[in-house]
């Protein structure tokens, strides 16, 4: 799928992209890199960025990376680490697929800011619908 196809599929995912924000920027097979840019409606309460901003984020980046290859791929599991708070105004994550078999995969995808702070790192094991 070019950047251009899977923008205008995962356009229906309104949730992560008009709700949340998120962005493709790059994508390939197994592979994507997604934006986010911070507004205050992604705050909580005590003014940080809230962890399901940063796990959706994560969430969509992994949608992108694991249907890039025209297999459907759904999320069985997945774990989020917050390793640190966002210092910046922009997010991108950044996902890679570390293993693939015949009915799951394993994604690692890093979340960091634009100052190069890694704000979490999070796993996610995949399942495959069709192949």
């Amino acid at each position: 799928m070019t950047l251009e196809e899977a923008r205008a599929f995962f356009k229906e995912d309104v949730y992560a992209t008009e709700v949340t924000g998120a962005v493709i920027q790059a994508c390939g097979p197994n592979y994507a890199k997604c934006t986010l840019s911070l507004t205050p409606r992604h705050r909580n309460a005590a003014g940080q960025v809230m962890g399901g901003v940063l796990f959706t984020l994560a969430d969509f980046a992994f949608a992108v990376a694991a249907n890039n290859t025209g297999v459907l791929t759904v999320t069985a599991v997945s774990q989020i680490s917050f390793l640190s708070a966002v210092r910046g105004s922009v997010l991108t994550a950044e996902t890679r697929l570390l293993k693939d078999g015949r009915r799951s995969c394993f994604f690692q995808t890093d979340i960091t800011d634009e100052l190069g702070t890694l704000v979490a790192v999070v796993t996610a094991t995949g399942t495959h619908l069709e192949k």
